[in-house]
């Protein structure tokens, strides 16, 4: 079974910034051939879409990260990032990445988890 490996995670002051990355197990699986999203899951909440990228590379955001994270993508590492800037308390959580069914923050979720990553952000 195809798993996407998140990494990239840690503990930060507010203000700081994170670059996460995120790759699949197995290569039957291609980042660069799918709609790919930033999921976000705070502590006692449920899972959050925060970030999208299409296979062209048009992006859209949350609106609580909006102009502090950029999504990405490296078509030849099969790569996908979430660059974080001027992280917040409220930004603590495990992210996840995944393939999601269109770049629309309601989209649903195409594969099965992975373990995430965590993001601590401390005052």
């Amino acid at each position: 079974q195809v798993q996407l490996v998140e990494s990239g995670g840690g503990l930060v002051q507010s203000g700081g910034s994170l670059r996460l990355s995120c790759a699949p197990s197995r290569t039957i699986f291609s980042i660069a051939f799918n709609i790919m999203g930033w999921y976000r899951q705070a502590p006692g909440k449920e899972r959050e879409l925060v970030a999208t990228i299409s296979i062209g590379g048009l992006t859209n955001y949350a609106d609580s990260v909006k102009d502090r994270f950029t999504i990405s993508r490296d078509n030849a590492k099969d790569t996908l990032f979430l660059q974080m800037h001027r992280l917040q308390l409220e930004d603590t959580g495990v992210y996840y990445c995944n393939a999601v069914s269109s770049t629309t923050l309601n989209a649903k979720s195409l594969r099965p988890w992975g373990q995430g990553t965590q993001v601590t952000v401390s005052s």
